[in-house]
């Protein structure tokens, strides 16, 4: 079994802004801010980069939806971008667990609803063979992750906005140490940072 020799590596994937937020003052969808930095060259980069040796990716509910509603066809477009089109091919092809309490069924190949919470999901994954484990951009996902020390890695590409309101990644009363592995300057100012658990 995996679990017993080679453990998964779990990566929490989220873009920030310089006061720390996911999102704006605008509510959950207030995220326009975001676009010009995700749409760098050197982030697309990244993002290939990032989910390259993943096999699993974990997803809440609205990023799964909105996910769904947008990265399925780009496989196919060919006025996309190469990376998002390469970034699409994997988003189809991997095993893609949902966490909701609304949906009951995951309308996308290779997705299925967790039946679980995340920790408890994450634990069962790390005891099957598979390859990197992945939490893209959801952050109750990865907040529940951080708060169990499941995260062994955060990929966060840290964008140069103050937006002045929103929901925050990291909670009061969270606190672990890391080691920088990789940084990366965007056009667009964002830095592109990887960071390891640091050992305990």
């Amino acid at each position: 079994m995996t679990g017993q020799n080679a453990r998964r590596t779990v990566t929490a994937n989220i873009t920030l802004s310089l006061d720390g937020r996911v999102n704006g003052p605008g509510g959950e969808y207030d995220m326009s801010w975001i676009v010009p930095h995700a749409m760098s060259s050197a982030s697309r980069d990244h993002m290939v980069a990032v989910t390259g040796t993943a096999t699993t990716a974990l997803l809440g509910r609205k990023n799964f939806e909105g996910f769904a509603g947008f990265w399925p066809a780009v496989a196919d477009d060919e006025s996309a971008d190469p990376r998002d089109r390469e970034f699409s091919r994997w988003l189809n092809q991997v095993e893609k667990v949902v966490f909701s309490t609304t949906l009951t069924e995951a309308a996308w190949d290779n997705a299925r609803i967790a039946g679980t919470d995340p920790v408890t999901a994450v634990k069962q994954l790390r005891e099957q063979e598979g390859g990197d484990i992945i939490v893209l951009a959801s952050s109750s996902v990865i907040r529940s992750l951080l708060q169990a020390g499941e995260v062994d890695r955060l990929s966060i590409t840290l964008c140069p906005e103050l937006v002045g309101g929103g929901a925050r990644l990291f909670p009061d009363g969270l606190s672990a140490s890391w080691t920088l592995a990789s940084s990366q300057v965007t056009e667009s100012g964002a830095i592109c940072l990887r960071y390891d658990r640091a050992e305990r």
